[in-house]
Order: C-alpha cells, then structure tokens, then sequence
C-alpha cells in the first residue's frame, strides 16, 4: 500500500508511478495541496507554479499511457532555487528589482532534472541575490524552519530546506556559496550536499568566471540520502559554457549509497580546530559520530590546523565575497538599475549596509592576494588532515536555529561575527572538497547538523558515509511530527 506521498522519497515515487500504483497528477496535486496548507505557517516558496505543475503532471500521465520511455523522476515534483532560471517562471532573486523578472532560459541543471521527468512545481525562497545565512528578503519575507516556525531556516538556500522538512517537495535544489545548502539542511533537519566544485556546472554570462571567488556550487537537498544522490547523478557532468565544469567521471551516486564504509577512516573534529561551538550541539555531533564505527568504519578524534583562526578564514571570506558583491552592483548597473542611487532604496537594509556601507567595500589587489594566501592555508589544513583520512566529520554549525533577527554574537562564551560566524562551512568553499550536513539529532525538538567531508572530487565516499550513518540513525520519523 503506497504511504502519504508528501512524505514519500523520490525515488520510490518515481518507482510507483513507473508502477502504476500512483499517478503523476495524484503526486502533484497532493503536494500542491500541502503546500496550501502549510506554506503560509513556513513560507518556503515565492512562486508557486499550479497550472503548469499540474499541466506537466497531466502529460507525464499521458506519456505513462502511451508506454513512452520514462525517466528516472518521471512525474516526481522538484523544488528549484528562486536564484537560479526556470523558462517562463519567475527568477525575483529575492530582490525587488526583479520582483517581476521571468526567465528566458533554465539553468542546465534544470534541463537536466526535466529530461529526467521531474516537474517543477514552485520556487524557493532566498534573502537577496542569497546574500547571507538566513533567509529573508522584501519580496516573500521570512522562511522558518518547519521545526519551530518562530526561528528561521537558514540560508541561503532556506526556502529549499524548509519546503523538504513540511514536505511540500520531495527533492529540491540548493546553491552554496559559503554553507547555503548545509546551513538550512542543518536548520531543518534535512539532506543536503555540496558537490565538488565544478562538480554540477553553472552557466554565467557575461561573466563566466564569477564563480570561482569564493568557490561557489550547486548541489542537491533531500530528505533521503538515496533522493540526493540521484539527483546528483542527473545534474552533474560538464557543459561547455561552464569553464570549471568536471570532465565525466563514471561515478554513480545513487549506487554508492549501497556501499559500505568498513575500513574507512573517519577525523572527528568538535571545532575545526578553531570555531567556537555551544555545548549541547557539540553533544549531539559527538554521539553521531559513533554510527560511523557501528557502520564498520575507524573513527578518531583529530587535531585540525586550518593554519590560521576562525576570524582570519571569515575575513578572507568577506574580501573575496565583497569583490563578488561589486561585482553584482556593476552587472545591475549594465541592467539599467542604479543600486548605488535611486534604487538604493528597493535593496534589503542588510545588502546596503554590507555591500555599500561596510569597512573597505572596495578591495584591493594586495587584499585579494592576501585572502588567497589565507585560503592556501586553509586548503592545506584541509589536506593534510584528508591525506591521512577518508573523512573528515565536525558540527555543521556552532547553534541551533535562533528567531529572525537574533543573530548570534556569541559562542559557548566566545564573542563571534553574528552575521557568519557561526557557520564551519566556508573552509570547504574556499578548498573545494565535497561537504555534506547530515541530520545528526535534536535539542529539544531542534535539529542539528553534522558536517562530512571527502578528499578531493571524493564525492562518492561522501554519499556512502552519509548513506551508511542514516542507515545506522534514520531520521525520517521527525517529519512525521511536524
């Protein structure tokens, strides 16, 4: 007997759809109508897409009638990232300049993810241009997280980790700059991976380049492992408009998440060896890690030397983040907007004050090369501990899901940057290496990430790890509760 499909995986929707026991306009319209009813409490979603949902699931039956060569997402809803194009659907980019910007062309991701069947059926709510870790803009508002609305989901990618949670979308898409797939899987108890770099490609134009300052990727979110893991495999592979685009690899994701990890090596670290991290979360993180040695492998607690302190690694992050800010204030301008003067006032508070307002918004060539030195730094820390190990495990974040606009300014007593500095996810944006946030466990009804990391382009162990922990702990009765 097929269970409540807002709380089926993708992938056995897929196969019960494939099977005959559902259809595609059963699936769509039942997430629809969960969205109805529970959207307007979480607010994940800044375009709903109803009709053309619905008009998609109504041929993907057709198609199953016709006995057509089916995908592997064949009628299977996804969720996509308001920063990232959908043909035709509205791409606000959380800002009011483009509240009515609607999309001439998808991202190859996208192509990909409908050549596979999937169907789009809205998109995720972002803070603005996905500048910053929690999500909130002037366009939808505030996104919280469904395991206590009164606290936010995380961002950037918070819409998306918050639509999983309420299950409104079985599988959704994320982007990650800086932690903004792992900070809302963290926030909302969900599945979230990013890529190696280059892993799923991004086509930019005019500047193709953009990416590459700080290492910026596009990854998947899920509920399950499995569910990731095969959209992973639909989205990856080279493009040839995207210049840090991998070659193919041959690698599958969705196997991997059948391999075992005995005789792997796990480094636990409780702080990366330098960020601060509230006690009861450390807790939790540190019980977890036992289920990797339940699962056969060999874990250690390691010392890690990033080579230089949490403050240094934010500070780098801010230099080569303030040249991508510039950056978007120049491509607006070439837009016909004038974010600088008379539009100032249709940008978010925190975008002015931080792009316009804040202390050397303008950087300088020594800066950068400074900041490059520091990301050496934190690339070979990274390294030298995944020379000797497989993985490499700590928290995903220093707290738990705070309320909107109560930002953390201090740390298990440590004084922190409250915008940034608590998150541990920005080493792996600077060095490039595949990081997951993995649903660890709860604090009071509150979930709590755990960061897992692989060698470089291992991106597969990753996913086998993460895989065999959720083997070990499955997570999935929180959403029931919900």
């Amino acid at each position: 007997m097929p269970t409540e499909p807002c709380l089926t995986s993708a992938v056995e929707l897929a196969r019960e759809i494939r099977d005959g026991e559902r259809s595609p306009v059963e699936v769509v319209e039942a997430h629809l109508d969960r969205i109805a009813e529970r959207d307007e409490a979480v607010n994940a979603f800044v375009t709903v897409a109803d009709e053309r949902a619905l008009a998609a699931a109504e041929e993907a039956e057709r198609a199953l009638e016709d006995g057509e060569k089916l995908g592997p997402l064949h009628g299977v809803p996804v969720a996509v990232k308001d920063l990232d194009d959908v043909e035709g659907m509205r791409t606000t980019f959380g800002s009011r300049l483009f509240e009515e910007n609607v999309a001439e062309g998808s991202e190859p991701f996208v192509d990909r993810l409908l050549d596979a069947g999937a169907i789009v059926i809205g998109k995720t709510n972002t803070p603005e241009f996905g500048l910053g870790c929690t999500t909130d803009n002037l366009v939808a508002g505030e996104t919280h997280t469904p395991f206590d609305t009164s606290r936010n989901s995380g961002g950037s990618s918070g819409g998306a980790g918050a639509a999983l949670a309420a299950g409104m979308a079985p599988i959704a898409q994320g982007s990650d700059t800086g932690g903004s797939i792992r900070t809302p899987a963290s926030f909302c108890g969900v599945y979230g991976i990013k890529p190696s770099f280059g892993r799923v490609p991004r086509v930019s134009r005019p500047d193709a380049f953009e990416a590459h300052a700080p290492f910026s990727h596009v990854g998947p979110m899920a509920r399950t492992v499995e569910d990731a893991a095969l959209m992973l495999d639909l989205m990856a592979g080279p493009h040839p408009e995207d210049p840090f685009s991998l070659p193919e690899t041959g690698d599958d994701y969705l196997a991997a998440t059948d391999h075992g990890i005995e005789g792997l090596d796990v480094a636990y670290s409780p702080d990366l060896g330098t960020y601060p991290v509230e006690p009861e979360v450390g807790e939790v993180v540190a019980d977890a890690v036992d289920a990797f040695e339940d699962a056969g492998a060999t874990v250690e607690e390691a010392e890690i030397d990033l080579g230089c302190e949490q403050s240094e690694v934010l500070e780098a992050f801010y230099t080569f983040a303030r040249v991508r800010w510039q950056s978007l204030f120049d491509a607006l301008e070439r837009q016909g907007f004038d974010p600088r003067g008379a539009d100032r006032e249709k940008l978010r508070p925190v975008v002015v004050e931080t792009i316009l307002e804040g202390p050397e918004s303008e950087v300088t060539t020594r800066e950068y090369k400074r900041a490059d030195r520091t990301r050496t730094r934190v690339y070979d820390g990274l390294q030298e501990t995944l020379d000797e190990y497989d993985l490499l495990v700590s928290p995903t974040l220093s707290v738990l899901p705070f309320a909107h606009g109560e930002e953390p300014t201090e740390v298990d007593g440590v004084e922190i940057e409250p915008l940034r500095g608590w998150v541990l996810t920005q080493p792996y944006n600077m060095s490039g290496h595949p990081a997951a946030s993995i649903p660890a466990g709860f604090v009071d009804g509150l979930p709590v990430g755990m960061q897992v990391a692989g060698r470089r382009y291992a991106d597969e162990t990753v996913i086998a790890a993460s895989a065999a922990f959720e083997r070990e702990r499955p997570w999935h009765d929180a959403y029931e509760r919900l």
